[in-house]
């Protein structure tokens, strides 16, 4: 071999050698693992059913649904029984939006004979819970206990008072009794 075709041949080794580190060349050239993109894979939706699947055309010959089948025709000529005509309690509640399954957890839970006015009363209820918590917010706001209602009587004075009407002979009730004045309390008094 002449020095030409060998440094070919080197030349074409290393061009493949240094391409062959490139990733597009081994995906390319297949030399790379192929593995389905986990974002890009989309399950398909199911088929959906109609609304009501249980609607069927009717078929000629076959039994008419207000009949009833043929083991309640006999049961009916035989026992005298009546095959209930009409829907069912959990049919009518399911024509008012409730499923066959909302209806038998209530009856189940004893809630279907529920007071439909019990949102009123809870809330009458809670409205006065809230009035005989209302001091206790205000303290918790404000940072302050509520003034007590009525007058605090001066105990020293009301005493005097009343020896002094014994001392007299006057009734306990002459006379007009001694009060202790409160002060207001200034805006940041007792926050501090």
């Amino acid at each position: 071999m002449n020095g030409r075709t060998i440094t070919t041949i080197a030349t074409c080794i290393a061009v493949l050698g240094a391409l062959s580190a490139c990733e597009g060349v081994k995906k390319q050239l297949g030399f790379t693992k192929q593995s389905p993109d986990e974002f890009r894979v989309v399950s398909r939706a199911p088929l959906t059913l109609p609304p009501d699947y249980s609607l069927r055309p009717p078929e000629p010959g076959a039994t008419r649904p207000q009949e009833g089948t043929s083991a309640d025709q006999a049961r009916q000529a035989v026992f005298k029984e009546d095959v209930p005509k009409g829907p069912t309690p959990e049919e009518k509640a399911a024509v008012d939006g409730r499923s066959m399954g909302e209806v038998s957890i209530l009856k189940l839970a004893g809630a279907e004979g529920a007071d439909p006015k019990i949102r009123s009363t809870v809330n009458s209820e809670t409205q006065q819970i809230n009035v005989d918590n209302q001091s206790f917010l205000d303290a918790l706001v404000f940072w302050r206990n509520p003034e007590q209602p009525g007058e605090v009587v001066d105990p020293e004075a009301e005493a005097r008072r009343l020896r002094e009407n014994a001392a007299l002979g006057k009734s306990v009730s002459d006379g007009k009794t001694p009060t202790i004045e409160r002060r207001k309390k200034g805006f940041l008094e007792g926050i501090f």
